[in-house]
């Protein structure tokens, strides 16, 4: 129970400061958000003075910064993040009606990041060619290195232009979501491999695999059923940031793909400081960040029972 309580209280103080820092960061942005919403954009016609305070008090944006910030945050805690400056669209609702194709996305992203990661750990550590070994070890490092958007618009002008295989933009049906979960996974799946296949390698020196070998256990028994349930632990832990990369590394595959989603919505709101909106899709991240790491934080003492005593 202490541990669960511990952990509670750090994703209490992780959401506080996702969303106080939030705050602060879109205040401090030049410009007047609601002279750039009633102009229809960063260039357009302003309104009179009177009808942008008359909108300023509708939004409280005409508070003190304190007074601001006390009232959103006593409201987020609801769950209320207010109303949309740009279209006037609640906050909630516009999240609820962009998340389903970042989560198909993400899922995706996801499915890819575990196969790409750990079967490329898995045969490294398990092949006794070198020269395999060593091409393997080098993938998840390329891979990493290499840019969101760059691998994106590779894999478009590839499998979409070249070859015909796959569409560009959009996002009607499964051939849709490949190309752009393949984009969002490969990064992460390398950061997998790489905290997977180190972790192996420590665990395959251990005393116990020596004992299983002695007790005529084969390879394939001691990679996957020995040494891999000690090396997962790491791994599982990186799986937990691993989601907060997903939806960060969504607003760029969204935007390259065209797809629709929580990825275009945040450009779009951030592009007007549409403050209500930020901050909403900054505290759902957080949200989901944190249930994840929680999560993770549970299945661990499962895993190993000394993390719950010594935690």
């Amino acid at each position: 129970m202490r541990y669960l309580l511990r952990r509670l209280l750090a994703a209490v103080g992780v959401l506080w400061a996702a969303f106080t820092v939030s705050f602060v960061v879109l205040y401090l942005l030049p410009g007047d958000p609601v002279a750039t919403m009633a102009s229809g954009g960063l260039d357009g016609e302003p309104l009179p003075p009177e009808e942008l305070d008359a909108l300023r008090a509708r939004y409280g944006l005409d508070q003190p910064v304190l007074v601001q910030y006390g009232q959103r945050l006593l409201a987020a805690v609801t769950g209320d993040f207010g109303t949309s400056i740009q279209n006037g669209q609640d906050v909630r609702a516009a999240i609820l009606e962009a998340l389903p194709p970042t989560l198909q996305i993400s899922a995706a992203g996801l499915v890819v990041a575990v196969l790409f990661g750990g079967s490329v750990a898995l045969v490294a550590t398990y092949t006794r060619a070198l020269w395999l070994r060593q091409l393997l070890m080098a993938l998840p490092s390329l891979a990493a290195s290499l840019p969101v958007f760059w691998v994106g618009l590779l894999l478009v002008q590839v499998f979409a232009f070249g070859l015909g295989l796959f569409p560009s933009v959009g996002a009607n049906g499964p051939a849709a979501l490949v190309l752009p979960a393949i984009t969002l996974g490969l990064p992460t799946g390398a950061l997998v491999a790489q905290v997977l296949a180190k972790s192996l390698t420590q665990a395959l020196g251990e005393p116990y695999v020596t004992t299983a070998r002695a007790k005529g256990v084969g390879r394939p028994g001691i990679h996957l059923r020995h040494a891999l349930r000690n090396a997962a632990l790491p791994a599982l832990t990186v799986l937990g940031y691993v989601v907060g990369n997903l939806l960060a590394g969504s607003v760029v595959v969204e935007t390259v793909f065209t797809r629709p989603g929580l990825g275009r919505l945040t450009v779009a709101a951030v592009g007007v400081q549409d403050i209500p909106l930020v901050q909403g899709i900054v505290v759902f991240a957080a949200t989901v960040f944190v249930l994840v790491n929680l999560a993770v934080d549970l299945i661990y003492p499962l895993l190993d029972p000394r993390v719950g005593v010594t935690s």
